[in-house]
């Protein structure tokens, strides 16, 4: 079915549109959020690519739409700026799954072992983590850090796909996931296909081994975007939140789109009406005690210096 605005919609947005401007703010917009959201995003994208998309801008407030980890990442690299976020409770499930106390005892059995931090992680985990990753640059990562056994946290789904590119290390998981992607079967996505013969299927690394496997792709959510542009196919199934073909079809409306993910509840949460009210009032700020924000930017700064071959790749903490 098209995505249609209505008229008060549209009213909301006119009205988000002028707060920007008088604010100094940008909007940013996770690719899962609603798609009338996208209608006053000034960047959308995966988490990090937000991120560093607010580094080029001259805002005084960012308005972050997604939950609450991304928030914290984009005051850890802007903290020159005021972050906001919409909905306060927009968590994550995955971030939850592990803390910043149980970090530091697995570390305590590990000592050997480099901490590689997946992104979708609080910010107190990602500062008691050596160096950050995506699940675009997970296998790079960890390929680059010089020790031989690597504590991979939170995500097990996306540890097993590294350890799968990187054979040579022993890789540890956490024993967290994402629900939106676990609970998707490749028998279900074998009936998915089925119906949809011709489609490509494009796997999320977050998803299960069996999935990963009967996929044509397995790439982060900005790949799927690139994946579906580049290709001559002209249909894909997209095993991740569902929200993501919203994007996918605002920006290739010519191919078509099905997914079989779940709704991430925690994304919706975001609205225009909270979106008006934190331009309004300014409200739900992150904040991150300085001594947390130093260590968990340092984090990024390595994983930024793996791509830049001029740079020292990694020391260790």
């Amino acid at each position: 079915m098209e995505f249609v605005l209505t008229a008060e919609q549209k009213d909301l947005i006119a009205r988000i549109q002028r707060l920007k401007e008088e604010k100094q703010a940008v909007i940013l917009c996770h690719n899962y959020q609603r798609p009338e959201i996208y209608e006053v995003a000034d960047f959308i994208g995966d988490s990090l690519e937000l991120c560093r998309k607010a580094q080029t801008t001259r805002a005084r407030m960012i308005v972050f739409s997604g939950v609450y980890f991304m928030a914290e990442s984009a005051a850890i690299l802007n903290p020159s700026m005021k972050v906001v976020i919409p909905a306060k409770d927009a968590g994550c499930a995955l971030s939850d799954m592990i803390t910043p106390e149980a970090l530091r005892r697995k570390k305590y059995e590990y000592p050997d072992a480099a901490v590689v931090c997946y992104v979708n992680s609080t910010a107190a985990v990602k500062a008691e983590s050596d160096v950050c990753c995506t699940s675009s640059n997970a296998v790079d990562v960890v390929r680059s850090v010089p020790h031989k056994r690597v504590l991979f946290v939170p995500d097990k789904n996306l540890a097993n796909f590294v350890a799968k590119q990187v054979p040579e290390k022993e890789i540890i998981p956490w024993d967290g996931f994402c629900p939106i992607h676990q609970r998707l079967s490749a028998d279900y996505l074998l009936r998915a296909k089925q119906l949809h013969p011709n489609a490509k299927i494009i796997a999320h690394p977050e998803c299960t081994d069996d999935v990963r496997e009967i996929a044509d792709y397995v790439v982060s959510t900005s790949g799927m975007m690139k994946v579906a542009k580049e290709s001559e196919a002209t249909e894909f199934i997209c095993t991740t939140e569902c929200g993501m073909i919203q994007r996918m079809k605002r920006e290739m409306p010519e191919k078509k789109f099905y997914t079989v993910c779940s709704v991430c509840f925690d994304m919706k949460k975001n609205t225009l009406e909270n979106i008006e009210e934190a331009l309004i009032s300014e409200q739900h700020e992150i904040i991150i005690p300085e001594p947390v924000r130093i260590k968990a930017y340092r984090a990024f700064e390595r994983m930024f210096e793996i791509s830049s071959p001029k740079k020292q790749i990694f020391v260790a903490v």
